[in-house]
């Protein structure tokens, strides 16, 4: 017979966070987030009587990006003001283009992290992340400079994600493995790839740009669990048949990613996907897209 707890179990994660573990986890001292909570109201919210305050995700968002905005050098006051907004909302393309041209990364970085606790990271990269590098490369196209714009969103677009998708607890072992192939420098797509598998709980390991194939051959005498290798090529001078051989020969499954490997000389049962949800639909189980 199973004896059932006289104590209700506790809530901690369910409720919230209280202000020491909040205070630890964005790096700012209890005393100020008391003062802040006191000067401008920015605190927890959803309090019920006889309970203690505690920080919900939604109100730690508020802090971080209130904190983001501190550092980048404006007024506790001025911040405060900024992050009591409404929501984000979902796709606003024009805030973010507004704040990235202005080179304002903080409210850049900001408005990453609050749509990516709003709506997730697929919704973040296919409706506010693409269309606002779509028009960045529109307007390069029409002459006016701003690759530097391009950089600082890409900057700001990985910053994000790792502060908000962290990886997951090291809980199992990394079966799959993120790589651009050697000479290919694009490497934010695997960015989000590794972030969209961290936030259903799949870890992965990221090798990130320009890796040299023997190094891949490297990686793979390291994991000791069958290995899927996600191979990213953005151009069709990157789509290296070498290291798709490398992986296979070295027990590896490959599967190729981006738009360099579209007129490569590829065998006949090579596995490529175009986008993030098809990336997602064949490293993950059904049940955990």
């Amino acid at each position: 017979m199973t004896v059932m707890p006289t104590d209700p179990a506790p809530e901690i994660e369910s409720a919230g966070f209280p202000i020491g573990t909040v205070a630890e986890r964005i790096g700012i001292p209890t005393a100020t987030l008391r003062s802040w909570n006191q000067r401008y109201g920015i605190g927890p919210t959803g309090h019920r009587p006889g309970r203690h305050r505690l920080y919900t995700e939604a109100d730690i968002a508020v802090l971080e990006r209130m904190v983001l905005l501190v550092r980048a050098g404006a007024s506790p006051a001025r911040a405060a003001s900024s992050v009591r907004g409404p929501a984000p909302a979902e796709g606003d393309c024009s805030s973010l283009l507004a704040a990235v041209f202005a080179l304002d990364s903080a409210t850049a970085s900001a408005l990453l992290m609050s749509h990516l606790r709003t709506f997730g990271v697929v919704s973040t990269w296919n409706r506010l992340c693409r269309p606002t590098f779509a028009e960045i490369v529109r307007r390069q196209g029409s002459g006016e400079g701003c690759i530097d714009v391009e950089h600082l969103l890409s900057w700001c677009v990985t910053s994000a994600l790792h502060r908000v998708v962290p990886p997951p607890p090291a809980s199992a072992v990394a079966d799959i493995v993120l790589a651009c192939t050697s000479g290919e420098a694009h490497a934010l797509p695997l960015e989000v790839l590794r972030a969209a598998l961290a936030e259903r709980g799949a870890p992965a390991n990221m090798l990130g740009p320009d890796v040299p194939t023997h190094a891949l051959a490297d990686t793979l005498t390291r994991t000791s669990a069958p290995t899927t290798v996600v191979l990213w090529s953005h151009h069709e001078s990157t789509a290296l048949t070498s290291a798709v051989r490398t992986c296979t020969e070295g027990g590896a499954h490959p599967v190729l990613a981006g738009p360099g490997w579209a007129d490569a000389a590829l065998p006949a049962d090579a596995v490529t996907v175009d986008d993030l949800e098809s990336a997602l639909a064949h490293l993950l189980p059904i049940g955990a897209r």
